[in-house]
């Protein structure tokens, strides 16, 4: 299997399934030199863990990470980090309904097509498990660049939107509420309705908004290697994710030039932000902000219409712990991704002015 390692100098590189022993990877170009807090790398791993809240999976798991190498008294070595985070709660016997069944818009037929083999058990491989390891090599990558500052919150659940631009929200309160919406009366709306879809065995999507503050200037290769192109990359490769836009987005299409052109400020700064921090592919110095579109998780509790390996038609229901919106747990992945694209820009442009 290819396509396991994200990034160019800083990369990281993943592995390990759902139901498996563990999960763990290896982070290879960090720098030597930096203390890391471990405590901030444990907080962005409970964000994401299942059973936080009672709106995502029960699945009880601790992720804990155990670091194995690249570490001495605290402070990174430059040779590759290797880590481990252990499953501890696996309940295989949930799955074994779908041994021989594809469930609908899983990966379990595309992984059969391709591989000959695929791992029901919570969808191996193809399992959200694995971004916890995302979240370990992102917490590692914010440590990397002194000041910077990478915040996503819940923009909107199914129908439901945050209707405040950022300027006026107070993010200290995302995380307030489960939901992770710094609006607490919209919060409470999206914690209600996330509760009324799960009640019906179904699942609802949603949007995470992120915006990343103190990029340097200067961050991004032009052509194939945009800033805004690899951001698009690594939130696109994070399961569930069905869009990504920055800055105006799809909205600035509906505007003129004379409208959406960010005019300067004698410092450089620029009077408005349609472009979203980046110009050129380029970071400019303000404010990044983009969305990431997330669809409703596949597995619901109700019946339905499907097809087994021998393409018999049949019906089944899904069965076990499965979140009924995955937005309020994807908030720390999107944050470690938007970190790892930044971390290794940055290190590239730090050998490109040698």
């Amino acid at each position: 299997m290819a396509g396991n390692t994200f990034g160019k100098l800083f990369k990281l590189t993943t592995f390990g399934e759902s139901h498996g022993i563990a999960i763990g990877g290896i982070i290879d170009g960090c720098p030597a030199g930096i203390k890391l807090d471990f405590n901030k790398i444990q907080e962005d791993l409970d964000k994401r863990k299942p059973g936080q809240s009672a709106i995502v999976t029960q699945r009880k798991e601790s992720d804990q990470v155990e670091f194995l190498s690249g570490i001495f008294e605290g402070v990174t070595t430059g040779t590759p980090i290797g880590f481990t985070i252990n499953n501890t709660n696996q309940k295989s016997q949930d799955y074994s309904h779908i041994k021989d069944t594809f469930r609908p818009s899983h990966a379990d037929y595309t992984y059969s097509e391709k591989y000959g083999v695929r791992d029901y058990r919570g969808g191996g491989r193809s399992s959200a498990r694995e971004t916890a390891c995302r979240v370990v090599g992102g917490a590692i990558a914010k440590q990397l660049i002194a000041g910077l500052e990478i915040v996503a919150f819940t923009s909107s659940v199914g129908h439901i939107h945050l209707e405040k631009e950022t300027n006026e929200l107070d993010l200290s309160l995302i995380e307030s509420n489960p939901v992770r919406c710094p609006d607490p009366e919209t919060a409470e709306k999206m914690e209600k309705y996330i509760r009324e879809i799960r009640s019906q065995g179904d699942t609802v999507g949603g949007i995470v908004k992120c915006v990343i503050k103190n990029v340097p200037k200067g961050i991004g290769e032009p052509v194939f290697d945009k800033l805004h192109a690899v951001l698009g990359q690594a939130m696109l490769s994070i399961n569930a994710v069905k869009g990504f836009e920055f800055g105006s987005g799809f909205e600035g299409t509906e505007l003129k030039g004379s409208e959406h052109n960010d005019l300067f400020n004698p410092d450089g700064s620029t009077k408005t932000n349609l472009s979203g921090g980046i110009q050129g592919g380029i970071s400019n110095g303000m404010d990044i902000y983009f969305r990431v579109a997330f669809k409703p998780v596949a597995t619901i509790m109700q019946k339905q219409e499907t097809i087994n390996s021998k393409g018999e038609t049949i019906e089944m229901q899904g069965k076990g712990r499965h979140d009924p919106c995955v937005v309020p747990r994807a908030i720390p992945i999107v944050e470690a991704m938007a970190a790892l694209v930044i971390a290794d820009f940055f290190l590239q442009n730090k050998i490109s002015k040698i």
